[in-house]
């Protein structure tokens, strides 16, 4: 449960950032507070991963977006939540992707809706399945 909450709070430093960028070190240490010691490295990486990783992982969602839509389109709660789903689909490989999945699923519900939460799912399934068969693609050239 403690990883959700990290998640949860991920999303709203990262929607806090987009609306006032001036002020990050306060969203860190403000949220650090709330998680346990063993969550709070989870947190910041997640955190810290989608800033450094942040044009990468807008690349990735843009390609699975209508052709009329860019990523500043979406909602910035969209956009926060789906950039930590794609952050730790490609950087946290210990958690399945379903988990993540439905991690970015469950926070879409809570943060923004039922709409929100199926336009986050039918995405990252997408994307989810398109990395998959590149993987299997990758697997078979080297056996």
């Amino acid at each position: 449960m403690s990883r959700r909450l990290a998640r949860e709070l991920a999303v709203q430093a990262l929607y806090q950032k987009e609306v006032y960028p001036d002020s990050e070190d306060i969203l860190i240490k403000d949220r650090e507070k709330k998680l346990p010691d063993t969550d709070r490295a989870f947190f910041t990486r997640i955190y810290l991963g989608v800033e450094k990783h942040q044009s990468q992982i807008d690349e990735n969602i843009a390609q699975f977006l209508k052709k009329s839509w860019t990523i500043n389109r979406l909602s910035a709660v969209e956009r926060a939540i789906l950039r930590i789903a794609v952050y730790e689909l490609h950087q946290e490989e210990e958690i399945p992707s379903g988990v993540i999945l439905n991690e970015a699923v469950e926070l879409a519900k809570r943060f923004s809706g039922v709409e929100s939460a199926r336009f986050v799912n039918g995405l990252l399934g997408k994307l989810a399945q398109t990395e998959q068969v590149e993987i299997s693609e990758e697997q078979d050239s080297v056996d």
